[in-house]
């Protein structure tokens, strides 16, 4: 399978995502990373890893449609199988997905449908959550919407700030979307716009990360 990864940031879920392409874990090669920012570090750690990189700022564009266009118009050239948005803070418009529907997939550091967007650590901590987590779900064109595929789950700790539970949840975010992602690639998940489909049952609750980073649940 050939995977386009977007990002926007330092790139941590990126290199997760590659060296699990790289030791077998992933059926799967990182065709490509793109970005909206031209210095983010994630390029930077791509160029290095030697996988093609690029990026369209947003402000050499007239409007929303235009960046996307430019910007999924480089994806294209990749053909990817699968395109995973690994930090990615762009919403995506609806045109743009419709040129990959059903083979996008996000990585959001809530368990949803709890808090789409950002500042998702403080919005926990500030409702009083006693667990906190990260959610692998199909892109739609609706925030943060699209069914899930898999969730992983911390407790929230007396004294945890903002940062401390994203830095404890940060290795269980790069765990979820390897073991997630690897699903895909091997055939096993298909992606819908309102279901998804593992070993070719509906997938009725998102699958849990256990201890030993593996998927568990049940279809019905």
């Amino acid at each position: 399978m050939k995977i386009a990864v977007l990002v926007s940031g330092r790139g941590s879920n990126l290199r997760a995502l590659v060296a699990a392409t790289r030791d077998g874990r992933v059926p799967a090669e990182v065709v490509g990373v793109f970005s909206d920012k031209p210095a983010c570090a994630a390029l930077a750690f791509a160029r290095e890893a030697g996988i093609p990189a690029l990026a369209r700022a947003p402000k050499d564009y007239a409007d929303r449609d235009a960046h996307d266009d430019a910007l999924f118009t480089e994806i294209a050239r990749v053909q990817p199988d699968l395109i995973v948005c690994a930090g990615y803070l762009r919403i995506i418009g609806a045109a743009a997905l419709m040129r990959f529907e059903n083979r996008m997939l996000n990585i959001h550091p809530s368990l949803l449908p709890k808090y789409p967007g950002l500042h998702t650590h403080a919005k926990a901590l500030a409702a009083g959550d006693a667990e906190h987590g990260a959610s692998v779900h199909s892109v739609i064109p609706a925030l943060d919407a699209g069914p899930v595929l898999a969730q992983a789950r911390i407790p929230v700790r007396p004294g945890d700030d903002p940062d401390a539970l994203a830095e404890r949840l940060l290795p269980r975010e790069h765990a979820l979307l390897v073991a997630s992602v690897a699903l895909v690639a091997e055939g096993r998940m298909r992606l819908r716009d309102d279901h998804l489909l593992l070993d070719g049952e509906r997938l009725q609750q998102p699958l849990q990360l256990d201890a030993d980073d593996r998927l568990t649940g049940a279809t019905a």
